[in-house]
């Protein structure tokens, strides 16, 4: 697999989608590529629609299998890629969303699905991400997604992830709460787990997300449950995380037999 970052332009690439990734440069790139879209003066939203225009426009051919994101940035790819079906642009394109968010919004532009279970290679999966930091280690999960999310993206040969400005940070952490999918089975027990990890311990705060899984604000008083019928927990870190710490704290809990 083939992981790209992009924003109005192609950022960076390397072999791994979900394990850090050492560059030299990206990090300069990528802030020279924001000078220019701060300096357009575009909302965030305007922003978000650039990006995810331009990876349907870069990275989509006719013929091809796709893997759709979930979140505010991901809604532009699917959209882009309604557009250029139905004008003829792309043909013989199907397509895996990763939530019943896309594949609601996917159905409504006459986008054909398929699923994992008829198609488990796919060609190119695009989405967005909650914050990046400088070794491209993310975080992902807020929009409640996450285990459809990692099952589509890392079956593609290439993982498009398409951010704008606001989502690059020096250190994952206190900017946005890390999210973890849990099973619902003693899950108080899971998040007790996950708190005492040695990478973990006393560094966080441990939220069971409530109302909405699609957000990790507390909106509603019954606990979130994810489209899978999952919970999450929201770990919300008083320090930042280093970019060296991410991959070390993202194997422990990967470890965890409660963690999906």
């Amino acid at each position: 697999m083939r992981f790209f970052l992009a924003s109005l332009a192609l950022l960076a690439s390397s072999t791994s989608a979900f394990s850090p990734i050492a560059l030299t440069s990206s990090r300069a790139f990528a802030t020279n590529t924001f000078l220019k879209m701060s300096e357009t003066k575009l909302s965030q939203d305007e922003l978000k629609k650039l990006v995810g225009y331009k990876s349907i426009d870069d990275y989509v051919e006719s013929g091809m299998v796709v893997g759709l994101g979930t979140g505010s940035t991901a809604y532009f790819a699917v959209e882009r890629l309604g557009q250029k079906l139905a004008s003829g642009e792309l043909e013989d394109i199907v397509a895996i969303p990763t939530s019943v968010r896309t594949k609601e919004q996917a159905e409504s532009l006459g986008i054909p699905l398929v699923t994992l279970d008829t198609h488990s290679k796919l060609d190119v999966a695009i989405d967005g991400a909650d914050e990046v930091d400088p070794d491209l280690n993310l975080v992902k999960g807020g929009g409640g997604a996450l285990l459809r999310e990692k099952m589509v993206e890392v079956c593609a040969d290439k993982f498009i992830v398409i951010v704008d400005e606001s989502k690059l940070t020096d250190a994952l952490g206190p900017g946005f709460p890390v999210p973890v999918e849990i099973t619902p089975f003693c899950h108080e027990h899971t998040m007790r787990l996950v708190e005492n990890l040695p990478s973990v311990q006393g560094k966080c705060e441990a939220v069971l997300r409530m109302g909405s899984s699609s957000n990790n604000q507390i909106d509603g008083g019954e606990i979130a449950v994810t489209d899978n019928g999952n919970y999450f927990v929201d770990l919300h870190f008083k320090e930042p995380i280093t970019p060296a710490d991410a991959p070390v704290m993202a194997s422990e809990i990967k470890k965890l037999v409660n963690i999906i």
